[in-house]
Parts: structure tokens; sequence; C-alpha cells
């Protein structure tokens, strides 16, 4: 089967703006990725797919088939999660396999990791066997485990699969083709995601060169009309005998025969042609779109820091809860590109925290966490909006070469945390920090925004660390990689036998940091 949709418009209740207008595609069997910037329409336009949100306009078909839907939001138990738990048909048995789900799991909802539950909600969703699967960026706060099982269940999946994603190692994994929210409309191109993006970037040189030679194609009919205008005014000058001496009858003569055989007047009809041509140039001029590309240098002024080592850490054991994250000795240079990697629940984060708080004075840095806190959104915006109009210039500027339209950030409503990211990030670079650190940076970025941030953080003089999932954004920014890796369950005295990571019980697990 394949899903269509045909000329379909949305606007959500009391928006001023239209989501989708006009908006047609058709989704063979098999993944489709859905790619597009943040607030696209991407998640609108598979809610219509999937018959969740029902069109102002246009059609969807076929009516009435069984869909299922895996919001971004893994926290909530899926609708079927207790049918799923007690079901033992092979299919459910082949998912708890494929997926690594125990047992006692769908008991326990809240208490698992996000990426326990990002694992029942797709095989609680796969186990259903739709007709036609959407999965809103699944691999979001994901590790590298979660993300190798899903990529393996969804392989099996024989219905329409959507996959709205900022993943691109899960996009070229699984999906055949991509829909690509674009200016002016949606394009559906064969392939993977690189495919789909080198195939955009060729259509993207064709649009300049076109654009480029519709230019070249006016200024030519501009001086060519000039040349004739010029020519028809002349023509008209001879046509009059206002100059002639009254008793000169042949001149009269001759500039009566040129007016009635037409001859005098062919320079102004060459001159009202070329003005037709001229407008037609110009119509063709103004309907060549190029998408507008920001290649300043953000770092022309940034220098690494004179200190060749920012940060130094003595080795040590971090305690966490019921986990344990050996240390060895850990050095920040001044140019250094590190990237922390790691399983979910491994201390990461704990580790980054350590080590900024250990920064010592006169080390220019900053930081963007993982989870931004109101307080400290609003200051960010306030900042932004009180700042004298060259910084605030430049601050937008940054913004904009980042992915993000700058009139968002000052239009007075709530910014989304990927624009607060941008903007935080934007404001530190003003700064000249020695060293950046970001803590999962690509979360709630659309890909171009990915794209963009990964550009800009490599080309970045100074010494970065960046705690990532994304093993694309890690190789294309960083040079050495800290990793986290699991050493085994180790039971506490006198506790119990050892449980599984889920928060229960009294196991301890450790972890040690390797650098490679």
């Amino acid at each position: 089967m394949q899903a269509t949709l045909s000329n379909v418009r949305y606007s959500y209740p009391g928006a001023s703006t239209t989501v989708l207008d006009g908006v047609s595609a058709t989704f063979p069997e098999g993944w489709t990725g859905i790619v597009g910037n943040n607030g696209c329409g991407k998640s609108t336009l598979a809610r219509i797919a999937a018959g969740i949100l029902a069109p102002d306009r246009g059609t969807v078909a076929p009516a009435g088939i069984l869909a299922a839907y895996c919001e971004q939001d893994a926290s909530r138990p899926p609708t079927l999660l207790a049918d799923f738990a007690c079901a033992w048909d092979r299919t459910a048995v082949r998912l708890r396999a494929d997926l690594g789900i125990e047992e006692g799991w769908p008991w326990r909802f809240d208490e698992l990791s996000s990426g326990q539950q990002k694992r029942l909600q797709v095989a609680t969703a796969l186990w259903q066997e739709p007709d036609l699967l959407v999965l809103d960026e699944p691999t979001n706060h994901v590790d590298a485990p979660t993300r190798r099982a899903i990529v393996e269940a969804l392989r099996s999946f024989r219905g329409v699969g959507l996959l709205i994603s900022h993943d691109r190692a899960l996009l070229d994994a699984l999906v055949e083709r991509c829909l690509c929210f674009e200016a002016g409309g949606v394009a559906l191109r064969p392939g993977t995601y690189v495919e789909g993006a080198a195939q955009a970037a060729l259509e993207a040189k064709s649009a300049q060169r076109q654009r480029q030679d519709a230019k070249r194609e006016v200024a030519r009919i501009q001086a060519e009309a000039a040349r004739r205008s010029n020519a028809a005014s002349q023509s008209a000058a001879r046509r009059s005998a206002r100059h002639l001496d009254p008793k000169d009858h042949d001149g009269k003569g001759r500039i009566k025969l040129a007016i009635y055989t037409g001859k005098d007047g062919v320079a102004g009809k060459l001159s009202t042609r070329m003005n037709a041509r001229l407008e037609r140039a110009q119509k063709a001029l103004d309907g060549t779109r190029v998408p507008k590309e920001y290649a300043g240098d953000i770092w022309m002024d940034t220098e690494p820091s004179p200190r060749k080592v920012l940060l130094r850490s003595a080795a040590r054991t971090i305690e966490r809860g019921s986990h344990q994250l050996r240390v060895p000795e850990l050095f920040v240079g001044n140019g250094d590109h590190i990237g922390l990697a790691g399983p979910n629940g491994a201390g990461k984060t704990t580790l980054l925290g350590c080590l900024m708080a250990e920064a010592p004075e006169g080390v220019g840095m900053l930081f963007v966490p993982q989870e931004l806190g109101k307080d400290q959104a609003e200051a960010a915006l306030a900042a932004l909006r009180e700042a004298p109009r060259s910084e605030r210039g430049r601050v937008l500027s940054i913004v904009a070469q980042l992915n993000s339209d700058p009139d968002r950030l000052m239009d007075g409503g709530e910014a989304s945390p990927g624009e607060l990211r941008k903007l935080l990030l934007a404001q530190g670079i003003l700064r000249r920090p020695a060293l950046i650190a970001m803590d999962e940076p690509t979360n709630h970025l659309d890909l171009g925004s990915v794209e963009a941030l990964e550009r800009v953080l490599r080309a970045f003089p100074g010494a970065l660390l960046l705690v990532s999932h994304d093993p694309q954004l890690l190789q294309a920014t960083t040079d050495i990689r800290w990793q986290l890796v699991p050493e085994g369950p180790a039971r506490d005295e006198g506790a119990e036998d050892p449980v599984d990571d889920s928060g229960a019980g009294r196991a301890r697990h450790r972890f040690a940091l390797t650098v490679q």
C-alpha cells in the first residue's frame, strides 16, 4: 500500500500563519525520512498522514488505515503497553529480544531510563503491526546501544514508515527517500539523507547558476534597451521640422517621406520590443530562488589561549548514586577538541560538571548545559534585547549562521530550546572564550542547525569539550575521544544479588573513562 496526501492545508486554531499550504506527497512502503528546519511542519504533516489531525483542505488516502504514532517524548506509557506486556506471541517475543526488553520493564515504566522507555514505546508500536508507523525523533536522549537496537527493530517493519529525525546516522541506516521541507514547499528525493543532501546541493548550485545567468541577461538587455531608446530619441528629433529653415522645402519633404514609409520609426518600435524583453527577463530573475547562505567567519578575532594546558584533573573515582566512575588523570590543551561519549547513565554530565567546577580562574570558558532553566533562558533573552545595537547585531548574525531566524528572538515570543542554545553560544562567542563545553548540543536541533553547528565548532581555534551521542558530530568536530565504558556491576557488601540498571535494587555499576 501507499499513503497519499493531496493539496493539504492546515492551520492551528488561533494561529495567524498557515503551517502547511498546498502540500502533496506520496509515501510508498518502506521508510521515508521527513527533514526540515524546526517549526516547518514536519510533525503536523505526519500527524495528518496518521489521521491524528484532519486537514483544513485537501485529502488523505487511503482512509481508515491502522496507524501508530511514536511521540518524541517517550516518558508517557504507550496506550497498549499493558497488552504488549501480557502478549507472548511470536512478534512480541521477537521484539523483546531485538530491543533487549526485560520482562519486568512494562510494570515499572516510570522507573526506567529514557532509553528503556523509548525501547518499550517502539516495541509496542511495532507489535501492533500498523499499516503506517510514524516515529518522531526516536533517538533523542538515547545512547548508542539503544540506537542500534531501534535500527535493527525498525528494519523489519514492512508497512509505510515516516521517520522524523535529526539523527543523520539513523536516517542513512533506514530511509529509502527523504521528504525535504524547503522554502516554498516540499521536495521528495530518492536515497538516504546523505544522497538527498548531495542532490539538494546540486540543485542549489544549479539555481545559483540560473540566477547569475538571469542577472547577466537582464544587464545585457538593459544596456541594449538604453542604446535603442537613445536611437529612438534621435529619430524623433530628426522627424521634427522645428530646426529647419521655413523655406527648406527639400528637408521638409525628406522628413515627410521617412514618416510616410515608416523607416524613421523602426528605432522606436525596436525600443518598445526591448522593453518587453527586459520585463520578461526581470520576471525570470525574480522567479529564481536561491537559498540564503551565511558564510562569514565568526572566529576572525579569536585565538587559542596562551596557556598550553587549560584544565588538569587528577585521577579519581566519582560516586553517583548506584554508579561509580573511575577517571584517570585528564588534561585539556588550549587547542584540543575532545568528544566525551558513553552509555546513558554512565556519568558523562556528572564528569563534565566536575571539570567545569575545577576550571582555574582566568580561563575564559563558555558552558552550555544540556537543559536550560527558565531563569537562564529569560536572562539570555533580556541580555540580547538590552545589548548595544552593534553587539546585538553581531549576536544575531551568529544566530543566523547557526540556521535560525534572528527575528524570532526579537519578537518578544518564547524561544525554543534549540534557539536558546544558539543564543547562548552566540553571546559566549563575543567574549572570545578559550574553552567551549557543550552537553548534548544537538538535542532539539533540526538537521540544518546540526550541520551549521558542526561547521562552527569545527572551525573553533580554541579548546572544545563536547558530550554527545551523535557520532557524526563528534567525528567532524573532535580529534580526541574520552569514552566511558562499563566495567560491570559491583556487589555491595551485604547486598542482594546485582540487578539491572533501571534504578531498583542496590547493585553498583562501574564505568571507566578511556582516552583515545
